[in-house]
């Protein structure tokens, strides 16, 4: 099987947005906001830019980073949605938009998401937080160290909630990467996609949810992700839509109103829906390839993609000249993690390439004993006497 695959080394564990610029439009698409940007999802190609790299503070849209977390949490098992998670006095505390957690009270992974995703729940955040990483500032720790595996040069976090502080930062550019990101996990947009929903719903402290992003009502195919506003900030939205095989995501930063921030990214959405198609390559989580694992319990673990892969048209233009490779680690050793990166998949297009993505484990590996290697090398020499 191996004489099929081109084999290379993997150095980096992390691809951001590949530098594949559309033709730009003619028309300023954000004339009101301080910086923006659209990129496709699948290929990260950027269909129109503003000042994208210039570092602004972000508000709410930090959480994108903090959900980011909180998902990679849930998918490798080190969280689960139905599990309570008790508010410190500090979680309590917090200003800003929050749904009024009180100290010592317990809350469903479920709810609290709910909280962040729906409500910009301040509080919410730090609990959650506080749950993965024993304490917020261990957990911006990892917000920090994800945007570095990122490869955002111009991003720092010192809280998980994006109330005003000194050296906290980002761009439109890495906010794209990480909601790029963050929509590789499905199920995050069950909850950035809700309009509005209840807490507390069985008690006599029922609390309404309503979505900060507007547009999830009033713009078809709208599910996410994040609004932000402080008096420092403006208005500020990640905003990411579907409508059939594409999803898109726009980012706008210093809006001076709700109204012209929501008219910026509505502009950005039609123009990316109305001049762009994607054709769908791969699905996620579809096998790439098989690789022997060395001294592993099994023998071998399915390379996976890790997101959707798709191929970026022009309305109208053909795709014959896309084509796809992949380049895979040439020795895998256990233990391996869910979600280890085992190599690259690349999109050409006449030639050139487009896009690239991570392929990764299926499923943990965990390292063999003696006594099973041991059964293993006796069995293989039994079968070659």
């Amino acid at each position: 099987m191996k004489r099929f695959f081109y084999v290379l080394a993997i150095t980096l564990l992390f691809f951001p947005i590949v530098s594949v610029h559309a033709e730009q439009p003619k028309v300023e698409l954000a004339t009101e906001a301080r910086s923006a940007i659209l990129i496709e999802r699948d290929t990260g190609a950027v269909l129109y830019e503003k000042n994208a790299h210039e570092p602004l503070p972000p508000a709410s849209m930090t959480k994108i980073m903090t959900m980011l977390l909180i998902m990679e949490a849930i998918d490798q098992g080190k969280l689960k949605l139905d599990e309570r998670v008790r508010a410190s006095e500090y979680a309590a505390s917090m200003g800003g938009s929050q749904i009024f957690l009180e100290p010592g009270e317990e809350m469903t992974v479920d709810d609290l998401l709910k909280g962040v995703a729906i409500g910009s729940g301040n509080d919410a955040s730090v609990a959650l937080a506080e749950r993965i990483a024993g304490s917020e500032e261990a957990f911006v720790h990892l917000m920090n160290e994800k945007a570095r595996q990122l490869g955002l040069k111009h991003t720092a976090f010192e809280n998980t909630t994006g109330l005003p502080a000194k050296n906290h930062y980002s761009t439109a550019y890495d906010m794209a990467v990480m909601a790029k990101e963050l929509l590789k996990y499905d199920l995050i947009t069950k909850y950035t996609g809700t309009y509005e929903d209840y807490l507390r719903e069985n008690t006599n402290k029922k609390f309404w949810l309503v979505n900060t992003n507007r547009l999830v009502k009033f713009y078809p195919g709208v599910d996410g992700l994040k609004t932000g506003y402080t008096s420092e900030a403006k208005y500020c939205l990640t905003a990411t839509a579907k409508k059939g095989n594409m999803r898109v995501i726009a980012v706008v930063f210093g809006a001076p109103t709700p109204k012209a921030r929501n008219a910026q990214i509505t502009k950005m959405l039609d123009y990316a829906f109305s001049h762009y198609e994607t054709k769908p390559l791969y699905k996620k989580d579809e096998t790439i390839a098989m690789l022997p694992v060395s001294k592993g319990k099994k023998k071998a673990v399915a390379a996976v993609t890790s997101e959707p892969i798709s191929v970026l048209l022009k309305k109208g233009e053909k795709s014959e000249a896309v084509k796809t490779t992949w380049k895979l680690n040439k020795k895998v050793k256990a233990p391996v993690k869910k979600g280890d990166v085992l190599g690259t998949l690349i999109v050409k297009k006449d030639g050139a390439v487009i896009a690239k993505s991570p392929l990764v484990a299926k499923e943990q590996v965990e390292e063999a004993n003696m006594w099973e290697l041991f059964k293993r090398m006796f069995s293989s020499f039994s079968r070659t006497s």
